[in-house]
């Protein structure tokens, strides 16, 4: 029998049926909070990413007016369909520039595999099977 502050005794049945309870409160409260925090994390998360989007859209809409400036510019020296033109192509042109650099850049990424990693790892189990055999 245990005594505890107020003099009362309490078994040793009763001492653990409360630790238990207690902990299965505890455990359940850190759920609580661990999903509570989830949640304010996701929803920052969430904000974050529309307002990434929203400026995407307003810097989209940017790049459009000063391609139209571009356009009227040039359109000062040349007919405005021809200012047009150069335009789109240097645009066509920048795009495949682009595409040529990301695709060459996809190319030496794939297989997502850490190929050092594995190598390392096959060199390591072809030296044990070597050791295993003398």
């Amino acid at each position: 029998m245990a005594a505890d502050t107020n003099g009362s005794a309490e078994s040793a049945g009763e001492l653990v049926k409360d630790l238990t309870g207690q902990v299965s409160r505890l455990f359940r409260d850190e759920l609580k909070l661990a999903e509570y925090e989830m949640t304010r994390k996701a929803k920052r998360l969430g904000r974050g990413a529309g307002m990434f989007g929203g400026s995407g859209l307003c810097a989209l809409y940017g790049v459009g007016c000063l391609l139209a400036a571009a356009i009227i510019a040039l359109a000062l020296v040349i007919p405005a369909w021809a200012a047009a033109l150069v335009i789109g192509a240097a645009l066509l042109a920048v795009a495949g520039l682009a595409a040529l650099i990301g695709k060459g850049q996809l190319g030496r990424a794939t297989p997502p595999l850490p190929e050092q990693a594995t190598a390392s790892v096959k060199a390591d189990v072809a030296e044990i099977k070597e050791r295993a055999h003398r």
